[in-house]
């Protein structure tokens, strides 16, 4: 299969194989600083003004309104999503380009710049989103863009669809779109700027990834509780220490090892990359998934680790009233990231085996309603859905002829993105987020998220020409 996948062929598409220009780069920074600057987080932010300022350029660079739609939940004034249409000549089947406009939260104190302000030093642009994801949302924005302005008809209609509450909101905008106005989003697949990317070692690229899996999502409520009391006369047991002991022995029994067809596909192209640090034991692995000595080193590199693996970490602490007496309640947020096939019940199961104490509950917490529930879904998480032959070839041709000798892999998304939503609907979805972040430098959700100035035109200049050698008729 990874045979299959690392097709040399370079297209013989003319329009293809320019650079991008100036005043292409120009409006790619401004895209993308206009977006930073709006805050989209769920505490304060207003998804709907970063789409209402998106429509605005859309339709200054000619697009029919009827093509521009800003849909807007009822009651949820601030959970907007963007869907424009660019058409086609009807050749194929439209493709659907998915992505979201809300970021998580920041908080000034933790930052050493402003979250919210657009911030270019050092070789970086800093500010939430940079990564996740406004940094695609203005490559795709871009593109459609420069479509319009050079007059370019692909062979298929182009949907593109930035949406609200990606990041655990309770107004998903990719399923509420999919429920309501399915109609404008119905495509033959979905290219997703949310997953895949591109992984540089000490700037040289050992990996392109198209995301062809991910993780399901899941987060659970511990809880003990304690009749409390005076603070100078302690009791045996305390609350926090019984939850912090349990968590303790969380921390130390990690879930098992397993592979699947796209991390075992992963694992091995890395592994026959010489660039590709721990190779050694990516070949161990691959021959023997108990070979504890490889797991080992490997699980010791964070995402490796979550690529191996189910994994649940505690993610928040609650606990007490008043300084002076002994806390009547302890709780922690445990947040789980699931392998495919398997289902939240299950590792809520596993989880209370694991936690190994009866007086500590363990319930899940329903995100779209924030409702906390005794169970969780008993639904597994989606197959690996693979690319087709015809993103595998436009995708493979530029790559190449951008991060020569990297080689594109399939890979799997260790958080969770909207694709679950659309593959749910029917329609194949795969991560080609191709933006290039240093191994060791990844910083989404993080304090400080930032992206390489270089690395954001290069992006620009690869969607451009991948959507190129997709769709515009040889």
């Amino acid at each position: 299969m990874l045979k299959n996948f690392l097709i040399a062929a370079v297209l013989a598409v003319g329009s293809a194989t320019a650079a991008i220009d100036d005043a292409t780069k120009t409006l790619a920074r401004a895209v993308f600083k206009e977006l930073i600057e709006i805050n989209t987080t769920d505490s304060v932010g207003d998804n709907t003004v970063a789409a209402r300022a998106l429509e605005k350029r859309f339709l200054a660079a000619g697009f029919p309104a009827a093509d521009v739609r800003v849909l807007v939940p009822e009651g949820r004034s601030k959970k907007g999503n963007l869907v424009v249409r660019l058409r086609g000549s009807g050749q194929n089947k439209p493709i659907l380009l998915l992505g979201h406009l809300d970021v998580v939260e920041a908080r000034r104190e933790d930052w050493t710049t402003n979250p919210f302000e657009f911030v270019e030093k050092d070789g970086y642009f800093y500010g939430r989103g940079t990564v996740d994801m406004k940094d695609y949302d203005a490559v795709m924005v871009t593109t459609f863009l420069r479509f319009r302005q050079t007059g370019i008809v692909p062979s298929r209609d182009l949907i593109l669809a930035l949406t609200s509450d990606e990041e655990g909101g309770t107004a998903n905008g990719a399923d509420w779109l999919l429920k309501n106005h399915r109609a404008l989003l119905d495509a033959e697949f979905v290219l997703n700027g949310d997953s895949g990317g591109v992984t540089t070692e000490k700037g040289k690229a050992i990996e392109v990834g198209v995301g062809a899996a991910e993780k399901l999502y899941a987060d659970f409520e511990l809880t003990v509780t304690n009749p409390g009391g005076h603070s100078s006369r302690p009791p045996v047991e305390n609350a926090i220490y019984r939850l912090s002991a349990a968590l303790g022995r969380l921390s130390v029994s990690p879930f098992p090892v397993e592979l699947n067809p796209v991390t075992r596909s992963f694992f091995g192209a890395l592994a026959s990359n010489p660039r590709t640090p721990g190779a050694v034991d990516m070949k161990a692995l691959l021959k023997n998934p108990g070979d504890e000595v490889a797991v080992k080193r490997l699980s010791e590199d964070s995402r490796y680790n979550a690529l191996l693996r189910t994994t649940c970490v505690a993610t928040r602490l609650m606990a007490g009233h008043a300084n002076n007496a002994l806390p009547q309640t302890a709780q922690a947020i445990v947040n789980c990231r699931i392998l495919p096939g398997h289902s939240p019940e299950e590792i809520r199961k596993l989880l209370v085996l694991k936690l190994a104490d009866p007086k500590v509950a363990v319930r899940y917490v329903d995100g779209s309603t924030n409702k906390v529930l005794e169970t969780a879904p008993d639904k597994a998480g989606l197959p690996p859905s693979e690319p087709t032959p015809e993103v595998r070839k436009a995708l493979s041709s530029v790559a190449d002829s951008l991060w020569s000798g990297a080689g594109v892999t399939l890979n799997m998304s260790t958080g969770a993105s909207d694709s679950k939503y659309t593959l749910a609907a029917g329609m194949p979805s795969f991560g080609i987020g191709e933006i290039s972040v240093e191994r060791d430098d990844e910083r989404a959700h993080g304090k400080d998220e930032r992206v390489p100035v270089a690395s954001f035109y290069q992006a620009v200049e690869f969607f451009d020409r991948f959507l190129r050698a997709l769709v515009v008729p040889r």
